[in-house]
C-alpha cells in the first residue's frame, strides 16, 4: 500500500480543559500561521464560538494545518465534554493516531478513559503529552503511572503500551522530551509527530473513496462535508456519487478547500491523504461515501452513539410570550431544529402529537442545553421539560444509561457526601486519600441521578468540591426514588411583586424572585421548606391604615432572591414543571398554570392509576 510520506493527520483528545485548544495555539506560532490581529482574542483560538470562549470548553470538533519541516501536519481539536463524545469518535475515524493530553497535576479523568478507549478500540497508537508542566501542584511521575494503568485496564496492545511521551506547557507554549528539562518551544513535540504518527495510506491512482466525518453549513454554498480522502482524488466541480445505506444521489463538488491555520484556502484538486472541506453536496449526511459516478465503492458506515437523554421543545404559551423574543410559532421552532439537526448529528428530533411539541434528544444535559442557549441567543422564545432519560432493553432486561463520577473534595465533607450520593444508587467503585485532607471518589451513578446533583454538591462542599463524569454505558435500571425533596410556591394571580409579600414568604421557603418583578398564574416563584407544592401570593399590597405605630414603617430587610442558570433551572424542574426561555429571561412555571385544573388533572390521574390497578388485580 502506497503512503503520503508528506502528510500526518493526528486528532488531540483529552479530558475537558486539560490544554487542547491551548497546545495547537502554540503549535500555529511555532509553524508561522498565527495570523491573529492585536484586537482579537489571543488565546484558545480555534474555540471560536461565543459559548465555547464563555464556557472555556470545545464543544465543536474543528480542523486546522500546519507546514513544518515539508510536511503538512493537519491537527483535528476534538471536544474535551462527555455529551459531545460522538464527535470524538467519529474524528479519530479520519486519523492515523492520536495526541492523548492528560493534566500534570489531575492525572487521567473520566474523559480521558472514554476518549482513550476509543482510539485504543481503532487500533491508533496514541503519543502521551503530559501538559500543564508549569503548575506548582503538577506530578508527572504520578500521572504517567495513572495512565499507563489506564492503558492496561483498556486491553492496549504491546505496541500502544509502548507509548512516547512528551512534556509541556500549553500556556506558556513549550514542550520537551525529558521530564526535568523545560524546553523553548513546542517543536519537540512537531518533530515528534513527523517521527510516530504514520503516514497516511493513500492511492492516488485508485478509485475515488472520502467518506464524510463532520458536516458544517454555509448559507450560500448550502452543507459542507469534511472528511479525509481515503483513495484517488476530487476535482473542483466534479460530479460525484454520495452513497449510503439508503442508496446513491448524484452530486457536484462546487468548491474544494483545505485547512490552513486558521484559515481555508480553495483548491482546484484534492489527492488521498488530504482532509478537505467540500461545499454544495447536496443531501449530504455524516458517514456518506464520495465515490466516482462509474465506481460506487462505498465505506463502512459510521457508528454514531444513540442518545442517552431527552426533553420536550415546546411553543411558549405563557401570559408572558411575544415580550421578548423574535420567533415564537411553532413553524419558527420545527425549522430551527431541523436545521441543528443537519450538522448536530448526535442530535434526534421527533415531532409530538399536538401543535408546537417537540421531544429532542442528546448525549447529555450539556449537548441540550447549549443548542437552547444558541436559539436563545438568536431571539427565540420556546419552553422546555424535564430531561428524562432514555431506557433501553438489554438481553430482556430494562436497563438505563450509566455515568462514571469523578468526586475530589475535602475529607472534612466525606459524610455530607457519603449520604447525599447514597440516595442516588451509586456505586462505589474507588477510594483514594490524596494528602491529609483530600479524598477523591470514584462511583458509576445512573445518568438520571446525576439530574440536579452539581447544585446540592457543590452546596454541601462549601463551593470546593470538584466533579467529572463521562458515560459508562447500559447496566440494569436502578431503583430511586424522588430526588427533589421540597414542594414550590406557585403565583396564583398575575401582578408585581412586593417587598411586604415576599418578606412574609421568606420564613416558609427560599425565594426565586425579587420584588417589582412581574409573575402570572401558576408560575413558579420560590421553594417550599416543605415537601408539598403551595399556592401563594407573591404581589400581596400592605394595607392601609389610620393607626400607627413606631415599628410599622420600618424597611423591609428581604433576603436576595436565588437566581438560576439555564442548566441549573432545567436540573431543578419537575416532570410536571416547564422552563420559559426568552432572550432576555428564565422563568419557572407549571405545566398547568390554573391551581384547579391542575387538582383536576392530578385526581383524574389518581383515578386512572386505581382503575388499572384493579384490571391488573382481576
Amino acid at each position: 500500500m502506497s503512503t503520503r510520506e508528506d502528510v500526518r493527520n493526528v486528532a488531540i483528545i483529552a479530558h475537558v480543559d486539560h490544554g487542547k485548544t491551548t497546545i495547537v495555539d502554540s503549535m500555529l506560532k511555532v509553524a508561522g500561521e498565527w495570523t491573529v490581529k492585536d484586537d482579537e482574542v489571543q488565546d484558545t483560538v480555534l474555540d471560536s464560538d461565543p459559548i465555547e470562549r464563555e464556557r472555556g470548553i470545545t464543544i465543536l470538533a474543528k480542523c486546522t494545518s500546519i507546514k513544518y519541516k515539508d510536511h503538512t501536519i493537519n491537527i483535528v481539536d476534538t471536544p474535551g465534554h462527555a455529551d459531545f463524545g460522538s464527535e470524538v469518535e467519529r474524528v479519530l475515524k479520519m486519523v492515523d493516531s492520536a495526541i492523548l493530553m492528560v493534566d500534570a497535576a489531575e492525572g487521567p479523568m473520566p474523559q480521558t478513559r472514554f476518549v482513550l478507549r476509543k482510539a485504543l478500540e481503532l487500533g491508533l497508537n496514541p503519543i502521551v503529552v503530559i501538559n500543564k508542566m508549569d503548575k506548582p501542584q503538577a506530578n508527572a511521575s504520578k500521572a504517567i503511572d495513572d495512565i499507563f494503568e489506564l492503558f492496561m485496564k483498556l486491553g492496549a496492545t504491546d505496541r500502544q503500551l509502548d507509548f512516547p511521551i512528551f512534556y509541556a506547557s500549553g500556556r506558556e507554549g513549550w514542550a520537551s522530551t525529558k521530564i526535568d528539562a523545560k524546553g523553548t518551544d513546542v517543536s519537540p513535540l512537531l518533530d515528534g509527530i513527523i517521527k510516530y504518527v504514520p503516514a497516511p495510506e493513500a492511492d492516488k491512482d485508485k478509485h475515488l473513496q472520502m467518506q464524510i466525518t463532520m458536516i458544517d453549513y454555509n448559507n450560500f454554498l448550502g452543507r459542507v462535508g469534511i472528511g479525509r480522502i481515503l483513495n484517488g482524488s476530487i476535482k473542483k466541480g466534479q460530479t460525484v456519487l454520495l452513497v449510503n445505506k439508503d442508496g446513491s444521489t448524484q452530486a457536484k463538488a462546487v468548491k474544494i478547500e483545505k485547512f490552513l491555520g486558521l484559515t481555508k484556502v480553495e483548491v482546484e484538486e484534492a489527492w488521498a491523504g488530504d482532509i478537505v472541506s467540500i461545499s454544495g453536496l447536496e443531501g449530504l449526511k455524516v458517514g456518506d461515501t464520495i465515490c466516482e459516478l462509474e465506481h460506487p465503492l462505498p465505506l463502512e458506515p459510521l457508528a454514531i452513539d444513540e442518545p442517552t437523554i431527552s426533553m420536550d421543545f415546546l411553543v411558549n404559551d405563557s401570559p408572558f410570550a411575544g415580550r421578548e423574543g423574535k420567533f415564537l410559532t411553532s413553524r419558527h421552532l420545527k425549522a430551527r431544529l431541523e436545521k441543528e439537526a443537519q450538522t448536530n448529528v448526535g442530535l434526534k428530533v421527533e415531532e409530538l402529537e399536538g401543535e408546537g411539541r417537540f421531544k429532542v434528544s442528546g448525549r447529555g444535559e450539556l449537548h441540550l442545553t447549549v443548542l437552547i442557549e444558541n436559539m436563545r441567543r438568536e431571539g427565540f422564545e420556546l419552553a422546555v421539560s424535564s430531561p428524562e432519560v432514555i431506557f433501553k432493553e438489554v438481553d430482556g432486561k430494562m436497563c438505563e444509561p450509566m455515568e462514571y463520577l469523578i468526586l475530589d473534595i475535602d475529607s472534612d465533607f466525606q459524610g455530607v457526601v457519603f449520604e447525599l450520593i447514597g440516595k442516588r444508587s451509586a456505586q462505589l467503585e474507588n477510594m483514594v486519600s490524596e494528602g491529609k485532607d483530600h479524598l477523591r471518589l470514584e462511583y458509576v451513578i445512573p445518568s438520571r441521578a446525576l439530574i440536579g446533583f452539581k447544585n446540592e454538591f457543590l452546596t454541601a462542599t462549601k463551593g470546593t468540591g470538584i466533579m467529572h463524569h463521562s458515560f459508562y454505558g447500559y447496566l440494569p435500571k436502578a431503583d430511586i426514588s424522588s430526588l427533589r425533596g421540597n414542594g414550590v410556591f406557585i403565583a396564583m394571580a398575575p401582578g408585581k411583586t412586593t417587598a411586604y409579600a415576599l418578606h412574609n414568604l421568606e420564613d416558609g421557603g427560599e425565594m426565586f424572585v425579587g420584588p417589582g418583578e412581574e409573575v402570572y398564574e401558576g408560575m413558579i416563584v420560590g421553594q417550599n421548606s416543605r415537601e408539598r407544592d403551595l399556592v401563594v401570593n407573591p404581589c400581596k399590597p400592605k394595607k392601609l391604615t389610620n393607626m400607627r405605630s413606631k415599628a410599622a414603617d420600618e424597611a423591609l430587610t428581604l433576603t436576595p432572591h436565588r437566581v438560576m442558570s439555564l442548566e441549573q433551572s432545567v436540573e431543578y424542574i419537575a416532570p410536571d414543571e416547564l422552563v420559559e426561555i426568552t432572550p432576555t429571561s428564565l422563568r419557572l412555571r407549571k405545566k398547568i398554570l390554573n391551581a384547579l385544573d391542575r387538582k383536576r388533572t392530578a385526581r383524574n390521574e389518581r383515578y386512572e392509576e386505581a382503575q388499572l390497578e384493579e384490571r391488573l388485580e382481576d
